[in-house]
């Protein structure tokens, strides 16, 4: 059977792979995985449900709430609100279990589902596995007084923003920032942090349809962004994504801030408050060697994991850090929130800027980005990526050639037939030419 849920909850096409039967049947099995494991011992079982601004958010919310009440779990309804406004709520509320539904940085037609545990973490991968096994089982279903309640949750953006307040007690006053939400759940929640904090904001794409999330905007389509912070002379943009627990940067003169920049940025403030954890950050194998660099030549320790926040996240967990990251703009801070949470990233970076009075343009500068190739070889075995000779001694090749000046890194797809080719070096020419080589090679040796 292939698994439902991938790397970052459930997701796929609303109303087409994810239906309101499966949203119904995810809860109510998740429900019944719980009650099993002694999470609901002795108590009402709560449950607290958020989403972003999809219209399909509508029917998959009243689903997954149909689903928890029958199955006994009360819930509350916390509408429209960031994934780490849900977790944080997650937690604060002391709820067995929160939802977020949402497809993050994907397209409008898209939605999904991700559960949360008591406190705001992700769920285990066996707990989801469990989840799908118990699916569409029979089972007693609870009646009278002890279906479900079902109640709206009324001060969730203002606890929420509360909360990102009081993790920036630095004052931003005097800074003009430009902040586009997207058209995603943090329109409201977004604005309203940043200037709580004493920040002058101008919002953009914070006028949500149900259509427009991520429509040309946001984290993955900078332009408006960069043009908007130029036109009102601020002295830095952010923008988020669909469930805003990514964020991207623009600074005064409207160039990019990437993840790893802001991580770098984020590494040294906390390095010199003297709160950042055994002096070391985790990154992925994807962060630029820029950044290794600059940490190693500023006494910061680096650890790096596979792709993906989750394992960003988990490394974080079991060796006790408390900042850790990825170029797309995941920024976790551990001392504040249980997952990435683009608002408060957006907030400790002008909390830098307003203690050092150093402009975002001069912060970034801490790391020099080297040209990065990607080169994406499809119709490949990817199984024989690590054990193919004729391979193996090509990249050793170019690797002896790049020496400590770049970084070659060959990632088989989690998903596809696919194998891709990432390069770094000192300027873009050879990194392309390198990595052109490697795809050829990749290619010729594996093809099906």
């Amino acid at each position: 059977m292939t698994r439902l849920f991938g790397t970052d909850g459930v997701r796929g096409l609303a109303n087409a792979a994810l239906t309101a039967e499966l949203a119904l049947d995810l809860s109510v099995a998740a429900a019944h995985v719980l009650a099993d494991r002694g999470e609901f011992a002795g108590h009402r079982p709560v449950a607290v449900v958020g989403r972003d601004t999809r219209i399909s958010g509508q029917f998959l919310e009243a689903a997954v709430v149909a689903g928890l009440a029958s199955a006994g779990v009360d819930v509350l309804l916390l509408g429209v609100l960031p994934t780490p406004g849900v977790a944080y709520l997650t937690g604060k509320l002391g709820a067995d279990l929160g939802v977020m539904l949402s497809a993050s940085h994907n397209p409008m037609p898209d939605n999904g589902i991700k559960f949360l545990a008591r406190g705001g973490l992700k769920l285990d991968d066996a707990i989801e596995v469990a989840i799908e096994k118990r699916m569409r089982e029979e089972w007693q279903r609870p009646t009278g007084g002890a279906v479900g309640r079902v109640s709206p949750y009324a001060d969730a953006v203002t606890d929420y923003a509360s909360h990102l307040v009081a993790a920036t007690p630095e004052p931003l006053r005097g800074l003009k920032v430009v902040l586009d939400c997207a058209n995603g759940a943090a329109s409201e929640v977004g604005p309203q942090a940043l200037r709580d904090a004493g920040a002058e904001v101008i919002a953009i794409h914070a006028d949500p349809d149900g259509l427009n999330i991520n429509d040309n905007c946001g984290s993955t389509h900078l332009e408006s962004l960069q043009a908007a912070v130029l036109e009102h002379g601020a002295d830095a943009g952010f923008a988020l994504d669909g469930d805003a627990d990514r964020c991207l940067a623009v600074c005064h003169e409207g160039h990019v801030v990437d993840g790893d920049q802001i991580l770098a940025v984020l590494a040294l403030a906390m390095r010199d408050e003297g709160t950042l954890v055994k002096d070391t950050v985790v990154a992925t194998v994807m962060s630029n060697l820029g950044f290794v660099h600059a940490m190693k030549g500023a006494g910061v320790g680096v650890r790096q994991t596979k792709v993906g926040d989750r394992y960003v996240l988990e490394a974080m967990r079991i060796s006790g850090y408390n900042l850790g990251g990825e170029q797309s703009g995941h920024v976790i801070l551990s001392d504040h929130a249980t997952t990435g949470d683009g608002i408060l990233t957006a907030l400790k970076v002008l909390q830098r800027m307003a203690a050092t009075g150093t402009s975002l343009k001069q912060l970034a500068g801490v790391m020099t980005r080297l040209p990065q190739v990607l080169v994406n070889v499809a119709d490949v075995d990817k199984s024989r990526t690590d054990e193919d000779a004729v391979l193996a001694a090509a990249v050793a090749e170019e690797e002896a050639a790049l020496g400590d000046s770049g970084r070659i890194l060959l990632r088989p797809s989690g998903t596809e037939a696919l194998v891709r080719v990432m390069v770094e070096a000192p300027t873009h020419d050879l990194a392309h030419d390198v990595a052109h080589r490697l795809a050829d090679v990749v290619k010729a040796q594996l093809a099906l």
